[in-house]
């Protein structure tokens, strides 16, 4: 398989997850590029064979040390970058996810250089990846029908 993240051929197929637990939903500073440092949801590229979901979880496992279930599909989010001569550097479709907390309490690594749990006011104070704040707001609006009675 080749990695063809950077200067693709074709976007790329991504799945992202946010994990609600009491009404907070996980975000991890991203370690490596691209939007290095910035909060994003754990997550990664799609592998032959899995669904948008088993990526997500997947890649949840992978990045952070947790477990959740999927309560459904958010909303697709598109990455694109150009570098300085203007070619795409980046073109990333992710699946965006809102899921249950299981188990698991969530670690740094290379991937998360930061794990927080944050509600819908933190989000306005942190730098977030392109996008987010959309699907954060989808997501706190899950977790507050996930908390009703």
């Amino acid at each position: 398989m080749t990695d063809d993240r950077f200067y693709p051929s074709r976007p790329v197929l991504a799945a992202s997850v946010a994990v609600i637990r009491d009404g907070l939903i996980l975000l991890a500073a991203r370690g490596k590029p691209p939007s290095e440092g910035l909060y994003s949801l754990p997550g990664g590229m799609v592998e032959i064979g899995e669904t948008l979901g088993e990526t997500a979880l997947r890649e949840l496992r992978e990045e952070v040390g947790v477990e959740a279930e999927i309560i459904s599909l958010i909303a697709p989010v598109e990455f694109i970058e150009r570098d300085e001569r203007g070619h795409i550097k980046h073109h990333v479709v992710i699946a965006a996810h809102a899921a249950r907390w299981v188990s698991g309490e969530p670690q740094t690594g290379p991937e998360a250089k930061d794990i927080r749990w944050v509600t819908e006011r933190d989000i306005a104070d942190l730098p977030l990846t392109a996008g987010l704040t959309g699907i954060l707001q989808q997501a706190f609006r899950l977790a507050r029908e996930e908390l009703r009675p």
